[in-house]
């Protein structure tokens, strides 16, 4: 048991890939459709590839969504809503109106006959009003020119116009009372009637609904039946419109019941050994060719986090309404990972990815064909993501290549540009919009995942930041020192393709230990008084060494990333601090050099010994005292042999060849500092 726990304590780091490989597989296949796959892949205006196809069983042929749209869209235009008579609203203005008249028309001033006249009138008006009834303006729902009235539990069929609105009172009113000669009455009329009068028909939502329902019921989703055996579609036979409706039925019973008839645990396998196998190449690829990444169980966690989300969007949407998969913004994570990483490997855990949502979208081709032309596309055209004009180039491109692509399918299924899907433009355009969120996306990732994007750097590299003031104003002769380094590893990267920006915040950043006591550092003091004549040589190694330390603390407590961090471990590597030592070997002849040797680790990249190179050149240069063309060319292939046969370049993935580069540039950059020029014989 002891045995075992050693052995995974040793292995950790393995056992966590092999978890985060099958947590991987488990989450992509969850996320994945629930339904099988119908083996033929097929396309309008190709060939038919296979060999002659003969219905497995027997099926419907399905209308498809656009025919039944336009069947309920015909059926909205023709039906005829329903309203619903109140009679309880007749009685009580009926009654209301009866007490009103008795009062406005009082007995007393008017004689029986002339009394019995008004209210009679009074009475045909409201049979008028209310023969078919008062209709509100805000319940007329329908666009038509019909309804139905429902009076007395019988439906009537009216039109409009036969049905008066409150506007219309005062006109029936005026009328009635001229046909009877009692137009002297009328404004105690009309206001009697326009202060009770009530609208008494109302739009029936729940019947109206009903009806409607009950004629989308009898629409037919199915344009017949195909029987088992018949002929679908013979070989090398051209897919036309015909076919391709057959076989989408098909496809879509073909895949239920292979779900349905308990199959679904040896689809569910099938589609493991899949994502499986193309995560397993993810690995290998990390394993072979990017070892550092494969070490480090952040870098492989944060790949595999962003291939989830890319598999959860596209799945969701497909899920939801497969016409929006283009709106996926699957070309953010070649951004992304390019930024962190390098292109080749944005390049391929992207086009991994594309295989992967192959197995869930409709026409995997055309999809996989896209999306990887441009993840293509992506990886070529971006550059120097922190400038934000290039991220809008880079979309701009994107959102051509999705446009001119859809257009060249469409001209192969349909060998013409009509009927196209201008709302297909649309979706393109919105992924390109949300793709522009790769910026605000990098910096939520550096956060959760303390990485280093080129964007951060940048601001890094500000030299009015906070820690750089900070230096600048207690140790000045150190900023400009580092200032001095920044130029000369910047130029250096470039010259062999390294992280120039990686290297030159690392530079500005790599002496900002020796704020703690700046005196004791050549470079800041002032005067002649040297605060080491006063210590002995360990104890002035000591003040020396620590810088490195202290550096690193600094760093940490002011937040700067890991990645800057390592350029303060590393710049002077194991290196000894070779003066003190040689006067303490002076002063006691035997000397242990542990107590003079920097305590590492080694320079471990090309950045981290580009920047040991510079900052030695640079440091050394200032004890030249009449540099010329020869003494900089021996002087530089001194320090930089030394450091060589110290060992000091045994872990970085460094070559002699570039390492001749970077030397020529540093022989130049002090050409250049020094201003010497060619001396002409006189």
């Amino acid at each position: 048991m002891r045995t075992f726990l050693d052995s995974l304590y040793k292995n950790h780091s393995l056992v966590y890939k092999y978890i985060l490989y099958f947590s991987a597989v488990f989450f992509i296949v969850f996320f994945f459709p629930r339904g099988g796959k119908f083996k033929y892949e097929y396309q309008k205006g190709k060939p038919w590839q296979h060999n002659n196809f003969y219905a497995p069983f027997d099926f419907s042929i399905n209308k498809g969504e656009e025919a039944i749209a336009k069947e309920k869209e015909k059926i909205e235009s023709n039906h005829i809503d329903y309203y619903y008579y109140d009679s309880d609203i007749v009685s009580e203005v009926d009654s209301t109106i009866g007490k009103e008249l008795d009062k406005v028309f009082n007995s007393s001033s008017f004689d029986q006959n002339e009394l019995e006249r008004i209210k009679e009138v009074a009475n045909d008006v409201l049979a008028d009003l209310y023969g078919n009834g008062i209709l509100s303006k805000i319940e007329r729902r329908s666009t038509g020119n019909s309804l139905y009235l429902v009076k007395n539990n019988e439906a009537i069929k009216l039109n409009f116009d036969e049905i008066y609105s409150l506007s219309d009172v005062e006109g029936v009113v005026a009328k009635k009372l001229a046909q009877n000669n009692l137009s002297a009455y009328e404004p105690s009329f009309q206001e009697l009637f326009f202060n009770f009068i009530k609208p008494n028909v109302s739009f029936d939502a729940d019947l109206s609904n009903k009806e409607l329902e009950s004629e989308y019921s009898k629409i037919s989703y199915t344009l017949g039946n195909v029987d088992e055996g018949k002929l679908i579609i013979a070989k090398g036979e051209v897919v036309e419109q015909e076919d391709v409706r057959v076989l989408d039925s098909l496809k879509s019973e073909f895949e239920s019941k292979l779900w349905e008839e308990n199959n679904q645990y040896f689809i569910l396998f099938g589609y493991t050994v899949l994502v499986a196998m193309v995560l397993m190449m993810f690995f290998l690829f990390l394993k072979k060719y990017r070892q550092e990444i494969f070490r480090d169980n952040t870098k492989v966690t944060f790949i595999i986090v962003n291939i989830l989300i890319m598999v959860f969007l596209t799945t969701m949407v497909v899920k939801y309404d497969v016409e929006y998969v283009f709106v996926v913004p699957l070309c953010i994570l070649p951004l992304v990972l390019k930024t962190f990483f390098d292109a080749r490997l944005g390049l391929f855990v992207h086009v991994l990815t594309v295989l992967i949502l192959g197995f869930v979208v409709p026409n995997s081709f055309e999809y996989i064909f896209l999306q990887t032309l441009a993840g293509i596309v992506t990886i070529l055209s971006v550059s120097e993501l922190y400038k934000r004009a290039n991220l809008f180039i880079s979309v701009g491109q994107i959102t051509l290549i999705y446009i001119v692509g859809y257009f060249a399918f469409h001209m192969i299924h349909e060998g013409n540009l009509e009927d196209i899907h201008w709302v297909a433009f649309g979706y393109f355009f919105l992924n390109g919009m949300i793709t522009l969120f790769v910026q605000p996306l990098i910096y939520i990732f550096e956060k959760i995942f303390g990485l280093v994007s080129d964007v951060s750097l940048l601001e890094l590299s500000d030299t009015n930041s906070k820690l750089l003031k900070e230096l600048s104003n207690k140790a000045p002769g150190t900023f400009h020192h580092s200032l001095q380094v920044a130029n000369l590893a910047e130029a250096a990267a470039n010259e062999i393709g390294a992280n120039a920006m990686l290297v030159r915040v690392g530079a500005l950043y790599h002496d900002i230990g020796k704020m703690n006591n700046p005196t004791f550092f050549t470079e800041n003091q002032v005067t002649n008084v040297n605060p080491h004549d006063d210590l002995e040589p360990r104890d002035a190694a000591a003040i020396i060494i620590n810088h490195v330390i202290e550096g690193i603390e600094i760093a940490r407590r002011n937040k700067v990333p890991d990645r800057i961090i390592d350029f303060i471990r590393t710049h002077h590597g194991t290196s000894l601090v070779f003066y003190f030592y040689k006067k303490q070997e002076a002063l006691a002849g035997d000397v242990n050099e542990e107590d003079f040797r920097y305590p590492g680790p080694i320079p471990f990249s090309k950045e981290t010994a580009i920047l040991m190179m510079s900052d030695s050149v640079e440091a050394a240069s200032k004890s030249l005292k009449n540099p010329t063309f020869l003494i900089i060319d021996e002087f530089v292939e001194k320090i930089v042999q030394g450091q060589i046969k110290a060992g000091q370049f045994l872990n970085a993935n460094i070559t002699f060849k570039e390492i001749e580069a970077i030397k020529k540039i540093l022989k130049q950059k002090l050409i250049n500092i020094y201003h010497l020029r060619v001396e002409y014989p006189e």
